[in-house]
């Protein structure tokens, strides 16, 4: 069977793209490789992950300097064709700036930076969620200082329309509260995707919760759910 090729995107200031390329190397033992943000040349990916860190060390505003790298314009081409690109963390951010997914990241309403696990309710079934179950609650980690996710009344309303909140911060029975919103993002949401579904920005981050040793791998559904998508 034919292996599924994978790129980790790297920008000055990632810390992210290791533990991104583990997962799929080692774990889903999938062809995995990185490219620099100089670099134009994304054909023949199946998958290409935008990881979390402090792309150019989050000058000006977080992933807006990426936004700008030579990597642009092709990641854009890609998504038109129907790549599939999954932005986590600081990826996130960046898809935001490149306008790729609605809304923006704001900082936490605690002003702080935060790092600890969370629930996410699994919202709605999509190439990434595949693996899990409509309403599962997982356990995934965040570390950010601007995860805040803020969007129009009208965006909001397409968000729910079109079924792009894949991810909400909820308690541990799945309830989306503010007491289970850890920075104070716009209805709990966690992650969604663009109208097409071929990418997903998330700021919890997956790849820290996919491997048998640490216990939890509760992340592991989401590089599954895309492995499972570009099988079929």
């Amino acid at each position: 069977m034919r292996k599924n090729k994978f790129a980790v995107l790297n920008f000055p200031g990632s810390n992210c793209e290791k533990d991104c390329h583990f997962v799929i190397e080692h774990i889903l033992k999938q062809d995995c490789k990185y490219i620099w943000h100089e670099e134009t040349d994304i054909n023949n990916v199946d998958c290409i992950i935008i990881p979390g860190g402090f792309s150019y060390g989050d000058y000006l505003r977080t992933g807006s300097i990426a936004a700008q790298s030579k990597i642009a314009k092709s990641l854009k081409k890609y998504s038109r064709q129907g790549g599939t690109i999954i932005g986590i963390c600081n990826g996130f951010q960046i898809l935001t700036e490149l306008k790729l997914l609605p809304g923006t990241l704001l900082r936490n309403r605690s002003l702080n930076f935060i790092c600890k696990e969370v629930n996410l309710v699994v919202n709605n079934k999509s190439r990434f969620t595949s693996k899990y179950n409509h309403n599962q609650v997982v356990k995934v980690p965040i570390a950010h200082a601007e995860g805040n996710y803020f969007a129009s009344s009208t965006i909001q309303k397409e968000l729910i329309k079109n079924n792009q909140i894949i991810f909400s911060y909820c308690d541990k029975d799945g309830n989306i509260n503010n007491s289970s919103n850890p920075n104070g993002s716009l209805n709990g949401i966690a992650g969604i995707t663009n109208k097409e579904g071929n990418v997903l920005g998330m700021m919890p981050h997956p790849e820290r919760v996919s491997e048998k040793v640490f216990g939890n791998i509760d992340g592991l559904g989401v590089f599954e759910s895309i492995l499972d998508f570009h099988k079929n």
